[in-house]
């Protein structure tokens, strides 16, 4: 059975580790399961609190994969209605794939920073660039956002394969 379970750990952590890359996957979940599955074999036992202090790493890192294309909007100065497009693209961008879940916080940054000029023409872009620019601009911001957020996955996916690997030597 423990055989098994190694295996089993070890599939989850390398597919954990594609879904860093392949956004249908849910990367960091899948790895922490592998983290467990080698926990309820006789040969290794990790510490509750190491157990714990991944799944809260876990969540957050779930989470921040959410948040960083906004925050990255924001730093790019994106208005809320650039930084709501970003959201709205990565919830439309899921439902369309890998490349959608790549372009649709891009998308949708610059589509509502559009819609922001749009509604209210009098708005002034920053730095003295074009509406087009400034939109690019937000685009841009959640893109990077989007590269941080896939960064901090595949480095946390990456300490659970060390942790994984240096149990079982």
């Amino acid at each position: 059975m423990d055989i098994f379970l190694i295996i089993l750990g070890a599939i989850s952590l390398l597919v954990g580790l594609l879904g860093c890359v392949l956004p249908v996957l849910p990367g960091v979940p899948l790895a922490y399961l592998g983290l467990w599955l080698l926990h309820w074999t006789d040969k290794v036992q990790f510490s509750w609190q190491f157990l714990v202090i991944w799944g809260i790493v876990t969540v957050v890192v779930q989470v921040l994969d959410f948040v960083i294309p906004v925050l990255g909007t924001k730093k790019f100065g994106g208005s809320k209605w650039g930084t709501w497009g970003s959201t709205i693209g990565l919830v439309v961008g899921v439902l369309m794939g890998p490349l959608g879940i790549i372009l649709g916080p891009f998308v949708g940054a610059v589509f509502g920073e559009l819609l922001y000029f749009n509604r209210y023409p009098n708005a002034v872009a920053r730095e003295n660039s074009s509406q087009l620019n400034q939109a690019i601009r937000a685009g841009i911001g959640s893109f990077i956002g989007f590269l941080t957020g896939s960064f901090l996955k595949i480095l946390c996916c990456s300490l659970m394969i060390f942790y994984f690997v240096k149990e079982l030597i």
